[in-house]
């Protein structure tokens, strides 16, 4: 009988809690702002018939609480029941402490997934490899790397003709690589080992140094070439085949040699918006203006 007293009032209390959160989100939606003076009074009326029930509820929870007695013997509560047969004043209440490090754990354990999905959400990483559960020693760094490595792997690339590499080392081992293509435009390439960290297009006739990586070009061309190189420098990202992604960017890059001469695979116009088509297909490396790629 007591129990079925205390399951009554405990529904009462979860009903008038439903019933404050919906007059809450009730104030919260306001007005349709139809018919102002109309729906301000449909308003009012709706909360005060609300604001009347939370008040009856709220009575009969009183009422209820009221009600009930102090049990003479404890409730069942499981295998918990023991610890009130400790003698120990101090153990005694370990109860609602256990009770509190169960809801803590609780919550650990959600904000612990939510962070695991998140982060499992990022998949444009660039210079970290993904560290799977099982920590296993990996068979080549893509950071520590022989400083003369990426003149080395620059120079195997199957390059077109008129087409230079510069390579510096002003971040100590992390290479900068400037690459002219023919007299079209200027590259410079920033590594972190051999992952490709950034980069910057700008046009022949401009000054592109390794002090000088983060000036974008002047030209509207150029900037929106950059845009798709990075774009590229996303797509080609493969820490596990640093080599080969870096080659196979590098060829992407190199199919702009003829980025004002080729026309459009889509339109088959040279000018689109005032602009060359500045977008190489990943596979095809075809010429696309940037609304026909989509298209």
């Amino acid at each position: 009988m007591q129990m079925d007293k205390l399951n009554q009032t405990l529904t009462a209390v979860k009903n008038l809690r439903s019933n404050v959160r919906q007059c809450f989100e009730h104030l919260a939606d306001g007005t349709d702002g139809e018919g102002v003076e109309e729906s301000r009074n449909k308003f009012v009326h709706d909360f005060q018939e609300r604001f009347g029930a939370i008040n009856s509820q709220l009575r009969e929870v009183e009422q209820l609480i009221n009600g009930l007695q102090v049990p003479p013997t404890a409730y069942h509560l499981g295998n918990t029941t023991f610890l009130a047969q400790e003698t120990s004043q101090e153990r005694q209440a370990l109860y609602p402490q256990l009770v509190n490090s169960y809801k803590w754990i609780d919550k650990v354990h959600d904000h612990s997934m939510l962070a695991f999905n998140n982060l499992n959400q990022n998949t444009l990483r660039r210079s970290y490899n993904y560290c799977s559960q099982k920590r296993q020693r990996l068979p080549f760094s893509s950071f520590n790397n022989d400083p003369d490595h990426i003149d080395k792997l620059l120079s195997d690339i199957n390059h077109p003709p008129h087409t230079s590499y510069k390579v510096f080392h002003p971040f100590g081992s992390n290479a900068v690589a400037i690459v002219t293509i023919s007299n079209v435009l200027k590259a410079a390439i920033v590594f972190k080992g051999v992952l490709i960290e950034w980069v910057t297009i700008k046009g022949y006739d401009e000054t592109l140094e390794h002090d000088d990586l983060w000036a974008e070009s002047r030209y509207e061309v150029f900037r929106k070439v950059q845009e798709h190189a990075h774009s590229a420098m996303l797509h080609f990202f493969s820490p596990t085949l640093p080599d080969l992604a870096v080659k196979s960017y590098v060829t992407w890059l190199n199919s702009h040699i003829k980025l004002f001469l080729e026309p459009c695979k889509r339109c088959g116009k040279y000018i689109a918006n005032g602009l060359p088509p500045t977008w190489r297909d990943l596979r095809t490396l075809e010429p696309f203006h940037e609304d026909c790629r989509n298209s």
